[in-house]
């Protein structure tokens, strides 16, 4: 870097609008976003912690670490986003901005892993019904969902490394609302084109592999599958987590697994998937899941017996 210039020491983040009266509806919609998301996730978490029948099962214990995670992932932004919305300057320091960048890709990644994870899982509970519980016994859900977080962490030191290196002497407006590895590394103070096609080579091809492992999964599973009715009930099984599926790796296929040009639309895409579908997934697992509708009927009538109890 040149002696002239002044290392930057802290970023400017660009949001969604300079309106007050914008912001101000902005912060109201995107609270009730992270309130509801803090609600859903815990909710499950809570129902399958409560319920021995849900707890002994792999499928709903890789559930309550999916919520675990999707609570992280939306706490790493959101926060800040809505403290940005009660500011005229949306500031964060240089060590902050690396720090968020740090956790979005430890936490994406390990959801990403997770996912897929919870795909063979549904291979395993379809097309060997006799022998599932002995694969995915608890010592090997831990052992997978502990493999995922490893996995988050080993692809988040890669960014973080590749990023903190770099040369900062300004601009310092960062082209999103949180900082994402595309909008930090525009930034830099010199030719990042290696350093570019290291990091798109990394996240689209984890982001990109993983989406063609699940939908290889499911695929097999519907081949495999020969009656009617068999494909069908495999598709009411598996429709929920396909729906999370979609919107969480197609919004990051679209970011990541592409060079580092902006588009107009990325800051909405970033919203999906950062805001959106974190809120979204205890939905779509609750809706389309009698044994977790029972589970969280019977959490209420225990938490409401015990009212009673006390108030008597």
């Amino acid at each position: 870097m040149d002696e002239n210039q002044t290392e930057v020491t802290e970023f400017v983040l660009e949001g969604f609008s300079q309106t007050p009266a914008v912001e101000a509806g902005l912060f109201v919609l995107f609270l009730f976003f992270y309130v509801f998301t803090w609600i859903g996730n815990v909710l499950i978490m809570l129902t399958v912690a409560s319920d021995n029948h849900l707890n002994s099962s792999p499928m709903y214990f890789l559930l309550g670490n999916l919520s675990f995670l999707d609570l992280c992932y939306s706490t790493v932004t959101t926060p800040k986003l809505l403290a940005d919305f009660l500011e005229n300057e949306k500031l964060i320091a240089f060590d902050q901005c690396i720090v968020q960048l740090f956790f979005l890709h430890f936490v994406g990644a390990a959801e990403m892993f997770l996912l897929t994870v919870m795909a063979y899982d549904r291979y395993v509970a379809i097309c060997r019904p006799l022998h599932y519980t002995t694969i995915m016994s608890r010592k090997l859900c831990c052992f997978l969902v502990g493999a995922s977080w490893t996995g988050g962490f080993v692809h988040s030191i890669v960014q973080t490394i590749l990023t903190i290196h770099l040369p900062f002497c300004g601009p310092n407006h960062v082209d999103n609302f949180f900082c994402d590895v595309p909008p930090v590394i525009k930034l830099a103070c010199a030719d990042t084109f290696v350093i570019e096609l290291l990091m798109v080579s990394n996240s689209g091809l984890i982001s990109t592999s993983s989406f063609i492992v699940l939908i290889s999964s499911y695929t097999t599973i519907l081949v495999k599958i020969r009656s009617k009715e068999g494909r069908k009930k495999a598709l009411s099984t598996c429709a929920s987590h396909l729906m999370v599926v979609t919107l969480f790796f197609g919004p990051c296929i679209f970011i990541y697994a592409r060079p580092f040009s902006t588009f107009s639309v990325d800051k909405l895409v970033s919203v999906l998937y950062n805001v959106v579908t974190p809120m979204l997934n205890p939905l779509i697992y609750t809706l389309r899941n009698k044994n977790v509708k029972s589970a969280m009927r019977k959490l209420w009538e225990r938490s409401g017996l015990t009212r009673k109890t006390q108030e008597a």
